[in-house]
């Protein structure tokens, strides 16, 4: 199961904690440093964030996307090859909407006077969508336990993956 943090323009500190996704960097479990939930049943929890930042003027402007997996609200009760595949297959969605908020803000046409409320629209239509398909993701496979729908879902996110890599480059240097 996933939590989803969406914030905008959020200044983050105690970076330590904070897992940025990276196709070579696989969740382990020393990634969950939470206490499990004692009121949840489930096996594991994964916290992902989809930060922007963004700033503009008359001219245009720039933005910065950052996917990252929150190692102080994720959790883990049962230490299992399939759940901690299915963390993953978690983290890969919010990456994968990472990528789709990127696509959708180079499809924006700039507006001066409308910017800010254009990009904040953008970002939470964007955030409604991952946490619906974050939803769905944990229902169709059954938090892990429906092996056949968890593989069919693991493919499915890393085709998503490669077809949206050109927009994979959305992290700007400060």
């Amino acid at each position: 199961m996933t939590k989803i943090l969406s914030v905008l323009l959020l200044f983050i500190a105690g970076e330590a904690s904070f897992i940025e996704w990276n196709a070579a960097r696989k969740l382990n479990w020393n990634d969950f440093k939470s206490a499990p939930d004692p009121n949840s049943p489930n096996a594991a929890l994964t916290n992902t964030a989809i930060n922007i930042e963004f700033g503009y003027d008359k001219s245009g402007f720039q933005y910065s996307i950052k996917c990252s997996f929150d190692k102080t609200l994720s959790w883990v009760r049962v230490k299992d090859d399939a759940v901690l595949a299915h963390e993953q297959g978690h983290f890969d969605i919010a990456e994968l909407y990472a990528r789709k908020l990127n696509k959708a803000l180079k499809g924006y046409r700039f507006n001066a006077n409308s910017v800010a409320n254009d990009v904040n629209k953008i970002y939470n239509d964007m955030m409604t969508a991952h946490r619906d398909a974050q939803e769905v993701y944990d229902h169709e496979t059954d938090y892990s336990r429906n092996k056949i729908k968890q593989e069919e879902w693991l493919k499915k996110i890393a085709a998503d993956l490669k077809d949206l890599e050109s927009f994979a480059g959305y992290r700007k240097p400060r």
